[in-house]
């Protein structure tokens, strides 16, 4: 999608013949004879131990840090992307789609070309949620050609004007050097939306119990370093004993906001910022959700994942420790939600990384995960990493400590780039339907009442609109008036499809008992009335079953915020029952309370060591009479 221009060998702009190369073409300009060009077709395992001198021990020894250098980087995306030839200054073609836009110049355009251009930015921004890449000096076939000193600064002047002409900021990633004195500019275009103060990512915190996953949030979200004995974690804890026994139990939240420029703004005024305050001045927001990882609380680390919907994963590893079952299962769980993740490797200040990074390399590209393992050593590997991610199957492993702050500014760039990864027309869309809010949490506030928390996924809740919320016991809903919104702890008049929130609501009259996993839609005409279901059907895939799944097997289900022990009642078209890599459909039974399920909601079901996804394909309201 994005740039690679540093995983360019730096002499090989010499070699660019500018002939019109096809980036998809099997031409070898290779000076090292057909070996390098033969690399593409290697595994990663067989790269290293080629790298290493063909030792045949290369493959049981750890990987050294030392050796996942730069070069490295080359060789090992070279066989997931072949259609960029290292040899040559060039990028992929320029994408249609998304918010990567290759300018050769944009040197005096004239009124017409320039209101063109603006148009084109628009579109851009909308495709990337508010944020868009521009490569200045590269043509739409991905030739890098760069531009002199005097058209780079034009070109970037007339860049800022049609930024301006949108009220946009700009600011500039990276520059490569060519040679002649030519370069090439990578600029990151930001436009925040008329209705939001921010652009919000959701980034979820993942990995076993003392990991480091709260220190890292701490010294992240409060710019102080740790004293090797858990001072940065106190701030991320809400209950007496997560403080007495260091282990977070329940789900907290926390923001790091970004200027312009890209510099945190939790710590740039003053140390005691409220989250409004943080809220208001930043243009990117990073909202955490730092989960539990002790075994104990894995319904609630799983519920959040699902009903929350985070846009990102930070999975978390201490060094000098194997990879705990803990973390295996939450990286499952995240490649069953389809969910993009970096790895996080901390405490590098006590034993070298090395064992947990060849342990991470072996996981990642084995079966079942096919990831791509990035070992972030600069700034612009976090550049390459974060633009490939998506495509690539990349994922960004970095070395950092909480002690000594080693690797945080890389991990804190990272966050800066990364993308909500929704489009401006998904996101239109979904706020012209009718309203969904799921319901994660519920708490009692003094002098407001009760008030829930969850995520709007579909349209627009505003003060003093009427809604209902449910299921009830009986499958209905209850009328309520919204009274309040708040977002980010701060209040607001206005939440939007895929924002996070709290509301509370009027107590004209009392609200009948409420749970997690109910959901607020709009107040329906009678005849449109929604009702909760019992019994629903998915098409499903079991993971993983030591044997076979069949009728009368129970799991817990997860279905957004629902979270709620089902029953098989019946499995369409196979006798003998569904066992691993097997998919079928099937139909549910709700065991306790009829819930809010439509089709095409996403499903999750484990059960101990089993593990199943699939989606609702159909549902029996208790309205309604099954066949």
């Amino acid at each position: 999608m994005s740039s690679f221009f540093d995983l360019f060998d730096p002499t090989a702009s010499s070699s660019s013949d500018g002939g019109g190369h096809s980036p998809g073409g099997k031409t070898n300009n290779n000076n090292n004879g057909d070996d390098d060009d033969d690399d593409m077709f290697l595994s990663y395992d067989e790269i290293m131990q080629k790298n290493n001198g063909n030792s045949s021990s290369a493959k049981q020894q750890p990987i050294p840090t030392t050796t996942l250098n730069h070069h490295r980087h080359q060789q090992y995306l070279q066989q997931y992307s072949p259609t960029i030839d290292f040899d040559l200054d060039i990028l992929p073609p320029e994408p249609q789609l998304g918010n990567i836009e290759y300018k050769l110049k944009l040197i005096n355009p004239s009124k017409q070309r320039f209101e063109h251009l603006v148009t084109q930015m628009k579109w851009r921004l909308r495709e990337g949620n508010g944020e868009a890449i521009y490569e200045i000096g590269v043509s739409d076939s991905g030739q890098l050609h760069g531009l002199s000193e005097a058209d780079m600064n034009c070109s970037l002047t007339c860049l800022n004007q049609m930024a301006r002409k949108l009220d946009a900021s700009t600011s500039v990633l990276r520059r490569k050097m060519l040679a002649a004195g030519r370069s090439v500019v990578e600029v990151l275009v930001r436009k925040i939306p008329d209705d939001q103060h921010n652009i919000e990512v959701r980034v979820a915190v993942l990995g076993s119990a003392d990991a480091g996953k709260s220190t890292l949030l701490g010294v992240l979200t409060q710019g102080e370093y740790d004293n090797g004995r858990g001072r940065a974690r106190l701030n991320m804890f809400r209950h007496m004993h997560e403080i007495q026994t260091g282990r977070t139990s329940c789900i907290s939240h926390e923001t790091l906001g970004f200027d312009q420029q890209g510099n945190v703004i939790n710590y740039k005024y003053n140390e005691m910022m409220t989250a409004e305050e943080i809220s208001d001045l930043s243009t990117k927001l990073v909202t955490f959700m730092d989960l539990a990882g002790h075994r104990r609380y894995l319904k609630t680390t799983v519920q959040a994942l699902s009903g929350y919907a985070p846009h990102h994963a930070l999975i978390v590893v201490g060094a000098g420790s194997q990879i705990s079952n803990m973390t295996k299962e939450h990286l499952a769980i995240a490649g069953a939600l389809d969910l993009s993740f970096c790895v996080v490797v901390t405490k590098v200040d006590l034993v070298p990384p090395d064992d947990v990074l060849y342990e991470l390399k072996t996981l990642l590209t084995a079966v079942g995960y096919r990831k791509v393992p990035y070992l972030i050593s600069n700034e612009d590997d976090v550049l390459n990493a974060n633009a490939h991610q998506s495509q690539e199957q990349i994922v960004p492993i970095f070395c950092v400590s909480n002690v000594t702050g080693d690797g945080l500014d890389l991990l804190t760039k990272y966050l800066y780039v990364l993308s909500p990864g929704i489009s401006n027309s998904e996101k239109e869309r979904l706020e012209q339907e009718p309203t969904e809010f799921q319901i994660d949490e519920i708490f009692k506030v003094a002098e407001v009442g009760l008030v829930v928390g969850g995520l709007l996924c579909k349209g627009v809740i505003t003060e003093n609109v009427q809604l209902r919320i449910g299921p009830m016991a009986d499958g209905t809903f209850h009328p309520v008036t919204v009274q309040s919104i708040h977002r980010n702890k701060a209040a607001c008049r206005v939440v939007r499809a895929g924002q996070s929130a709290s509301l509370s609501f009027y107590t004209e009259s009392s609200l009948p008992p409420l749970r997690t996993g109910m959901v607020i839609l709009p107040d329906y005409e009678e005849d449109e009335n929604a009702y909760g279901s019992y019994f629903f059907q998915a098409r499903v895939s079991v993971l993983f079953h030591a044997t076979h799944i069949n009728k009368g097997f129970q799991a817990t289900i997860h279905i957004g915020s629902i979270r709620q022990t089902a029953v098989i009642e019946g499995i369409m078209g196979i006798t003998g029952g569904i066992g691993t890599n097997q998919t079928a459909s099937v139909l549910f039974r709700f065991v306790r309370h009829p819930e809010y399920v439509r089709p095409g909601m996403r499903i999750l079901f484990r059960e101990g060591a089993t593990k199943g996804i699939g989606k609702v394909t159909q549902v029996f309201p208790l309205n309604a009479k099954m066949d």
